[in-house]
């Protein structure tokens, strides 16, 4: 684990500091942070989370520093997002070539010709076939198969009696990026992973992308079709039932057993209820009610959305 002085950080990233000197070791959110993490506020939405935090230290505005707790540090700017993304670097994994034989349980079918980084863990009866590439730290769960040309990134954390199907990719970097007074676009390092729980099957050639901080997660049953683009931090619960070329924006949560229709979609940082359906090519741009039917853009209730494409028609044989 990587760990800098406080002071360290500022000097880095351009703050300036004065003040007690303390270790930090990693980032996460205001209500996730350890009193060994820094954390950051840019957004007024999250203002009732400052009081609360246990963050060492939080990179914000000078207008809200009096919000948080006093053994809490403030680190004072006016860009506390661009300010996050050049410290998420510090924190980044090391990539490197460098790979070493896993650890392995009995009865393992791997072909010569998949690559390992390091500290891979591997449990019974798993079998990888060719060309896939298990990066450094992950874990796979007993019975799991992985088709040709699977890709895990470095700490994904594989199931037991998963099957991944060909060309998937899991854990590569959600789209994350702060932007400059001039317009520039610097990287905010993805230094969570992916959790893939139990008995999950992933289609071909899906994409899954790793968390800012924390954890990603497809929870236990649930079954991805091809084609399937789910970004950074989503909760995808147990059971779902996600059909070709879904797409998750960011923090997306859908609660157990949903079911995603082909091309359905949805906006980031909303929740779609447990038994809940979006038809297909339905556009989710806010939070639904469970164990209900959606359709069309924005997706709406399914009898509402019939009976509006009745009145469309009628009203185009009128002309």
């Amino acid at each position: 684990m990587k760990a800098y002085s406080l002071r360290e950080i500022c000097q880095e990233i351009e703050i300036d500091f004065e003040g007690r000197d303390v270790q930090i070791d990693g980032l996460h959110t205001l209500s996730e942070a350890t009193p060994s993490q820094l954390s950051f506020f840019n957004a007024a939405k999250y203002a009732n989370e400052l009081s609360s935090t246990k963050a060492a230290a939080v990179i914000i505005e000078e207008r809200y520093a009096h919000l948080l707790p006093s053994n809490t540090i403030a680190l004072i700017t006016d860009e506390p997002y661009l300010k996050l993304a050049l410290a998420s670097k510090l924190f980044a994994h090391t990539i490197s070539a460098g790979g070493e034989y896993p650890s392995m349980g009995v009865r393992c079918d791997i072909d010569k010709r998949v690559r390992f980084g390091k500290n891979v863990q591997i449990g019974d009866n798993v079998t990888i076939l060719a060309g896939c590439y298990i990066g450094d730290g992950v874990t796979i769960g007993s019975d799991t198969l992985l088709h040709p040309n699977v890709t895990l990134y470095h700490h994904t954390q594989i199931g037991s009696r998963c099957i991944i199907h060909a060309g998937t990719v899991i854990g590569s970097d959600g789209y994350g990026f702060a932007h400059t007074k001039t317009g520039e676009h610097i990287k905010i390092y993805q230094n969570g992973n992916v959790v893939i729980e139990d008995d999950v099957e992933i289609g071909a050639n899906c994409t899954i992308d790793r968390a800012v901080f924390g954890s990603t997660y497809i929870r236990k049953g649930t079954k991805l079709d091809n084609l399937i683009q789910i970004a950074h931090n989503c909760d995808v619960g147990e059971h779902c039932l996600c059909a070709a070329q879904v797409g998750l924006a960011g923090s997306t949560i859908l609660e157990r057993n949903v079911v995603m229709g082909g091309q359905s979609a949805t906006a980031g940082h909303l929740r779609v209820g447990a038994f809940a359906t979006v038809a297909g090519k339905g556009g989710v741009t806010k939070s639904l009610e469970g164990k209900k039917t959606y359709a069309g853009f924005p997706a709406i209730e399914h009898k509402a959305w019939l009976k509006m494409q009745a009145m469309f028609s009628k009203m185009l044989k009128q002309k």
